[in-house]
């Protein structure tokens, strides 16, 4: 019998010329070369051959975080139950985490983190990726304004829009509404010079270490002279000037014999969680007149983190905003925190958060800008965006309101809160209200 020898595959292949061999073996590795990634059909960039080992990176890295997110939650959740069952209040007691989160590098280590979640995800993968994030931190992905393969990366799904009429809007115009979606810490009324914010029992801050050197903030109660004034100002002059304009040039005393309301500083701190929506409204029809950049730390901001760090809020990296309301002086302060540190003001695009710095100095002064021109600084309308956080943070709002009426016994014009320590708020519902409904 005779055997048939192929010509193709040589019986002894180690007779085979060096060269041939190399050949081979190069022809051989061309079936197995790896695709190059395809432009995305949403958008994305099409040169992406200098990214693509980094997207596998970026998906494990944010799998392995949503599941350390999900667990520490739950550990946390189940902590914070137990206390509350116990009639319990968390005190401020500082612990070793506070002293060695100091030796971190947090901010180069969120700027890691959000070039991370900046990555545009395979589209097949988005909507696993997402509802994964909406399982582990309770994010309802049915007021999405988007399908959710649409959003190319993490960092566009944590600013994501809302559908129309999600957050309706209250229209009391005697009614201050949340600016974001979060859980209620601390709110109260500010008296004294002096006045602090709680931060949690046992340990306060004050709040002009928070706003920093504000020209607005009222130091004493005021009655509503300024009302007087402006009632006294012709009609010429009022086209000429904004009723902000003339407050801020009116006295600020307090006459006894006024029967007029008299005006309380108030405070309210609402903290957003990762699966909370991102974006900041406006709480009330005011004129923003400055804006105070404070490049501080990203030191986390959960309940651990406000009740073992001092001075937390003041610590961390913040944008102030300043301006006037119907009721007087209003401020928000906007907290960055761990994980990108990343805060946009959509009154401000070209303000940038979290840059490196060759060196830290947290006594150097604030980037302030002062957005009043001729009388007019940037006017928002109640439930107007006004910017948002690329994570979950925290939100201090800063308020004059009415407090009470000389002279006689009806309180109704007196501000009252209508949440309670610990409530879930959502954008547009009412903080609070000084008259009866």
């Amino acid at each position: 019998m005779k055997y048939r020898v192929s010509h193709k595959f040589p019986v002894f292949p180690h007779r085979i010329h060096p060269f041939n061999h190399a050949r081979y073996c190069t022809s051989f590795a061309k079936k197995f070369k790896a695709p190059q990634p395809r432009a995305s059909i949403n958008g994305g960039s099409g040169n992406s051959q200098g990214n693509s080992f980094l997207i596998p990176g970026a998906t494990v890295a944010t799998i392995l975080m949503l599941g350390v997110l999900h667990g520490r939650r739950l550990y946390d959740d189940k902590k914070t139950e137990e206390m509350k069952e116990k009639g319990i209040e968390v005190e401020f007691q500082p612990d070793v985490k506070a002293t060695f989160l100091r030796l971190l590098p947090l901010r180069s280590i969120s700027r890691c983190w959000g070039y991370l979640t900046s990555m545009e995800l395979p589209v097949w993968l988005r909507p696993h990726i997402f509802k994964a994030w909406a399982r582990a931190f309770h994010s309802n992905l049915e007021e999405a304004a988007l399908p959710l393969d649409q959003y190319a990366s993490l960092k566009d799904f944590f600013v994501r829009t809302l559908k129309e009429g999600s957050r309706p809007i209250d229209v009391d115009p005697q009614c201050l509404v949340s600016p974001v979606d979060g859980t209620v810490l601390r709110f109260g009324e500010l008296k004294g010079a002096g006045a602090m914010i709680e931060q949690v029992k046992g340990f306060s801050y004050s709040v002009f270490s928070l706003l920093g050197a504000s020209p607005f903030l009222p130091t004493t109660v005021e009655s509503d002279v300024q009302k007087e004034h402006n009632e006294s100002i012709t009609t010429t002059e009022k086209s000429k000037k904004s009723w902000w304009k003339v407050s801020l040039a009116s006295p600020k005393v307090w006459d006894p014999t006024s029967s007029r309301p008299k005006k309380g500083l108030f405070y309210c701190v609402v903290y957003l969680k990762p699966g909370d929506y991102h974006r900041i409204h406006s709480p009330a029809d005011w004129n923003i007149l400055v804006r105070r950049h404070f490049s501080g730390r990203l030191y986390p901001l959960n309940e651990r983190a406000t009740r073992t760090i001092r001075n937390l809020y003041i610590e961390n990296e913040r944008v102030i905003l300043e301006g006037l309301w119907q009721e007087g002086f209003m401020a928000l302060a906007a907290i960055g925190a761990t994980n990108i540190g990343s805060i946009e003001l959509f009154i401000e695009p070209e303000l940038h958060t979290n840059r490196p710095r060759k060196k830290f100095l947290h006594s150097e002064p604030p980037d302030e800008r002062v957005y009043e021109c001729e009388g007019v600084g940037r006017v928002l309308t109640k439930g107007e965006e006004l910017g948002a956080f690329n994570m979950g943070s925290t939100v201090v709002l800063v308020f004059q309101a009415p407090i009470s009426k000389l002279n006689e016994n009806n309180s109704s014009q007196e501000f009252r809160f209508c949440v309670q320590r610990g409530d879930r708020i959502r954008v547009g519902e009412a903080l609070g209200r000084w008259h009866s409904s």
